[in-house]
């Protein structure tokens, strides 16, 4: 089949949604199906144009696929206005294109991604040219979010505008899909015909990230010697809620046998730094390269999963995936009967959100407790393998994209 994709985020960026746009795109392309891409530049988490890219619209060949970069506003600092602009001017560069393309190339399905949720009315506008079906892919609850994590103001006018418009985009796609039992749900709820919504989980190569024996080497690179490490590894933003690793940074300072290692990039990060000038448990570190994945997540005795009061049912958080192939037991902070709760049970702790004695608690629990912090790792391990394997979800979501072509 031709599948065009409209994704904001594709490779080379490390983490977050490009990731999985990118494995979709390149598994399609290798199965044999025509593949096109319209993304923006390449920015994130670090919120500023990669090195050496130029600007304008940027053709390029990603392994057999057909990329259109296209320029768009990057806020440096993104709050929630200039957030906006930023998917607006996202929207707008990809316009024009899409529509020639459209024309031209005749797409049998036309995949939008999530975030960008402004850039879901163009794709449906170049589908419509096409005469191609349409799937709108949720990785996020953008609008949802905006409002849990202080992005937007929520309740008053615009709030209800806002909700408006993302149900009246939403509803127009033949295909909805999202990440989680719980998102899923919650587009049944909010009006979306069952029969139309599909479960697309985020994945992993399992092997790239299983546990190894071996000693890791950011050990000796980063000057570790502490017999626990507790790692969060990400972006560094306001869904995170990542403040409560400080704070219980700040609360264990006199375990001497524990370093907290942050490695990632974002808008809070210079701010978080800042904050954690007095603290000497503490190591800040950038995003490491994807081939070096198994011996980061390996340095790891604990993986740290924060996440904001409010938001664990409005995004599943992509790097749980990691952790739990890496074979090591996770602390989380969200709240019973989330989905993010859920998906931690059984090989992770979740505390309460907000409750940094709690989060600080759990992580004690596992470092006194070798037994348990080993038999949740290994069940960790399993779960990545049955819920998260690669060819699996990827395999499925095939199917499902050859079963909606052939409606065309």
């Amino acid at each position: 089949m031709r599948l065009m994709i409209v994704g904001l985020n594709y490779a080379p960026e490390l983490i977050g949604v490009a990731v999985y746009t990118t494995g979709l795109a390149r598994y399609m392309a290798a199965r044999g199906h025509e593949v096109e891409v319209l993304a923006g530049q390449p920015y994130y988490p670090a919120w500023k144009p990669f090195p050496g890219q130029r600007g304008g619209w940027q053709r390029a060949d990603d392994e057999g696929i057909r990329v259109l970069r296209c320029p768009h506003y990057i806020p440096a600092d993104p709050n929630g206005t200039r957030r906006l602009l930023h998917h607006a001017s996202f929207a707008a560069a990809i316009t024009v294109p899409a529509m020639v393309r459209a024309r031209r190339w005749r797409p049998d399905v036309v995949l939008a991604v999530a975030p960008s949720l402004l850039a879901a009315p163009v794709a449906l506008a170049a589908a419509r040219m096409a005469r191609a079906r349409t799937w709108l892919h949720i990785q996020d609850f953008e609008v949802e979010a905006a409002f849990a994590t202080g992005l937007l103001p929520d309740g008053g006018t615009a709030a209800r505008w806002a909700r408006a418009a993302d149900h009246a985009i939403t509803k127009r796609f033949d295909r909805v899909s999202s990440i989680s039992p719980e998102m899923c749900a919650a587009l049944v709820t909010g009006g979306i015909a069952a029969d139309r919504v599909i479960e697309f989980r985020n994945w992993t190569n399992v092997e790239r990230v299983r546990p190894t024996a071996a000693v890791s080497p950011y050990r000796a690179e980063w000057g570790i010697g502490t017999p626990h490490v507790a790692l969060y590894s990400g972006n560094i933003a306001n869904k995170q809620g990542i403040g409560i690793v400080l704070e219980a940074a700040r609360l264990l300072r006199h375990r001497g046998d524990l370093t907290f290692v942050i490695c990632g990039q974002g808008p809070n990060r210079a701010q978080l730094e800042s904050d954690a000038a007095d603290l000497s448990n503490i190591r800040f570190h950038d995003l490491q390269p994807v081939d070096r994945l198994r011996e980061l997540f390996g340095l790891a005795t604990i993986h740290l999963l924060p996440q904001l009061a409010g938001a664990a049912d409005l995004v599943l958080p992509s790097k749980l995936i990691n952790m739990l192939a890496s074979g090591r037991p996770v602390v989380a902070t969200a709240a019973p009967g989330t989905g993010l709760a859920r998906e931690v049970e059984g090989c992770g702790l979740a505390m309460p959100p907000g409750d940094a004695g709690a989060f600080a608690g759990g992580i004690v629990r596992l470092m006194d407790d070798p037994a348990l912090a080993t038999d949740l790792g290994r069940d960790a391990l399993v779960r990545a393998q049955s819920r998260w394997s690669e060819a699996a979800v990827l395999g499925r979501m095939e199917h499902d994209l050859r079963m909606l072509s052939s409606e065309r």
